[in-house]
């Protein structure tokens, strides 16, 4: 099918400065997707528009001021709710408590009222289980240029090169802000900070709170958060969608529709300046290192709310998972997710065997263990299949026992409550679902397509990672671009007019209150079977290595099941409003796992984390970004804006 292109240029005011040649691009069945350096500006021509709903009466709540913002600051600060409490005015609402929302609302917490929204309890983040550290030149023998050098052919030249420097250039300070906050990062004798070195690394420069950084920077930043009082966090509440209007032949975002799943009540948020941090979507995979939060909401909002979406192809699985079989004991159930066995064991000297204990990462690259991710990945799924085994081994036990239990003390303690010890035997491993490269595409200030919607974090797609991300790499990324995101953030916010109106725009979504009790229960136990359907769909033919034909397959299997769940829903009477966290979650995880697809069959080559058989060589003349534009075309419910756009909202 034939893609229109547009002509002219198009500039995002970022690293991605993009101009477009008239040109025509074809891709079989892709009606909104193509290979393409360009940017759709004008996009709001592609939405409907509703008229406003009715009145209501509101009552305004003054956020509480710390004493040093200014009066003339203090005056911009809104916190306003009805009288049910079930809508809510700030000036920023983030979506997200890893390190990027978090950061983020810190920064701008100093300018106004600020509501943080995570779907379950505050540390629940992708943050929280990041092990490995923060990559950063801060040793003299290492170099921004060098930093640089390595994430650009971890990406396989994918990556735009500004937003490349930018990002090496700006991480010591960020990390040097994350110390001065309260994280606590290890030291070596001599005082200094202890820098690791991790698999595509030419240097030591992974800061690190030994195997379990993430928590310790999650730790420090809620610490941060909760001192202060114009940040307000709401835990267990899922974002449904973006409230988003049209004019000026622009699309705005202004806040987001939740749903508390403690009271079962619809919440919605109205703001000024929205910034996603809501993570990757891990969850379209049967086997992630992401926890059970991971399922992709950020992009299918953004995508719903017509943002563009780039690189989605790109999923980065983990090289070492703990493989549970391999275990002396077996865990009794079932883990939400798999338990990562960080890069920084193999950067440590950590060598991987197959099950007859023959090494064979030299076999595949010159690099060994230290090469990139997907090498490694790969590896080890080509020796799986080879030799029709579930597992291969990963063993430090060689390096002495004091320093693995010094290093790794959260991995050792895992692995010895199922019987291993891992200073003496080696650790079963496996390839599991961990980073999403792509996302929601972002200028280098964390600026989207939708004005008022910035995005940083795993959810975005800055440019940053190319085909394939360089190890710890991503909470830097965050650290960043959360930082760069607030300025034009607070710009946009003193621009801003909201009225208390506002919150009549849109159609509220309801509750299934109307739906017997037996009803439910045959909807979320059918909504359970898709999910894991939708799972085994994605592994078998949207797996590590793929094929056009098994890529085919997947896009025509998650379509079938997609409107066979819908159509089950709807004979039960579920209403296209209706929303419910179950449903809300398939409904994006369908989404994602469809953008991947597409995205997939786009790319006629193999780059980086996307190796497909029937082009299994890079193509200079591909190598740009894969761009989904919003499309024009009728969606389905479950891919289908739940808000009807409003005419005349306030900007």
């Amino acid at each position: 099918m034939a893609i229109s292109l547009f002509d002219g240029s198009a500039n995002l005011q970022c690293g991605w400065n993009l101009h477009i040649k008239k040109q025509h691009q074809h891709a079989a069945g892709l009606s909104s997707l193509v290979f393409k350096t360009g940017f759709l500006t004008d996009v709001t021509r592609l939405c409907a528009i509703s008229s406003a709903a009715h009145g209501a009466v509101f009552r305004s709540v003054r956020a509480p001021v710390p004493k040093s913002i200014s009066a003339a600051r203090s005056a911009r600060i809104l916190c306003l709710q009805d009288d049910n409490s079930n809508t809510k005015y700030f000036d920023f609402v983030v979506v997200g408590s890893g390190v990027a929302g978090l950061r983020y609302a810190l920064e701008v917490s100093k300018h106004g009222s600020v509501a943080v929204i995570t779907k379950a309890e505050p540390h629940e983040s992708n943050t929280n289980y990041a092990q490995g550290g923060v990559s950063a030149v801060l040793c003299p023998s290492d170099s921004v240029e060098s930093h640089m050098q390595d994430t650009i052919v971890a990406g396989a030249y994918l990556c735009d090169e500004e937003t490349v420097r930018v990002v090496c250039t700006e991480g010591p300070d960020r990390v040097k802000e994350l110390i001065a906050i309260g994280a606590s990062f290890d030291h070596g004798h001599d005082g200094k900070l202890h820098l690791a070195r991790e698999g595509g690394h030419s240097h030591n420069r992974i800061v690190h709170a030994a195997d379990m950084t993430g928590r310790e920077i999650e730790r420090a930043l809620l610490k941060a958060v909760d001192d202060e009082l114009n940040i307000h966090l709401f835990g267990h509440h899922f974002a449904i969608d973006l409230l988003t209007s049209q004019g000026n032949d622009e699309i705005y975002c202004h806040g987001v529709d939740t749903l508390n799943t403690e009271t079962q009540q619809v919440v919605r948020f109205i703001a000024k300046v929205t910034l996603l941090a809501s993570g990757g979507a891990g969850h379209i995979y049967p086997t992630t290192t992401n926890p059970l939060v991971a399922t992709g909401d950020g992009v299918a909002m953004a995508r719903r709310a017509q943002a563009v979406i780039s690189n989605m192809e790109f999923v980065q699985f983990h090289p070492t998972a703990l493989a549970d079989e391999g275990l002396p004991i077996k865990p009794t159930n079932r883990r939400d997710n798999a338990f990562l066995i960080t890069e920084a064991v193999r950067g440590d000297g950590g060598i991987l065997y197959n099950q007859s204990m023959q090494r064979f990462m030299p076999l595949y690259d010159e690099r060994a263990e230290l090469a990139p991710r997907d090498v490694v990945a790969r590896s080890i799924d080509d020796q799986l299949k080879k030799r029709g085994e579930k597992y291969v081994l990963l063993d430090i036990s060689h390096k002495p026992r004091e320093q693995i239990l010094a290093h790794f003390p959260n991995i050792a303690a895992e692995c010895l409550r199922y019987g291993l010890d891992i200073t003496s035997s080696p650790i079963p491993v496996v390839p599991a679902a961990h980073y999403m490269c792509g996302g929601i595409r972002a200028g280098l200030q964390g600026e989207t397509n939708v004005k008022g919607l910035y995005v940083a974090g795993e959810v975005a797609c800055t440019g940053l990672h190319g085909a394939n991300r360089l190890a710890s790499n991503s909470l830097l990324e965050a650290l960043v671009f959360a930082r760069r995101a607030v300025q034009p953030s607070i710009d946009h916010m003193t621009r801003s007019s909201l009225g208390i109106h506002a919150s009549t725009m849109w159609t509220r979504p309801v509750l299934p209150t109307s739906l017997e009790s037996h009803t439910m229960q045959e909807i979320l136990f059918r909504t359970k079977t898709t999910r894991v359907e939708l799972q085994s769909i994605m592994w078998e033919y949207v797996g590590i290595v793929r094929s056009t034909s098994r890529l085919k397959t997947a896009e025509w299997k998650i379509g079938e099941l997609e409107a066979e769940w819908e159509e089950f829903l709807f004979r039960r009477e579920w209403k296209p409003m209706m929303v419910g966290l179950q449903a809300c979650e398939m409904k994006n995880l369908f989404c994602c796992a469809k953008l991947v697809v597409s995205s997939a069959l786009a790319r006629q080559e193999s780059r980086g984390l996307h190796y497909i058989e029937d082009f299994p060589f890079l193509e200079e003349s591909k190598r740009k970004p894969t761009i989904i534009f919003p499309t024009s075309l009728k969606l389905t419910w479950s891919s289908q804006q739940a808000h009807k756009l409003a005419a005349g909202a306030p900007r």
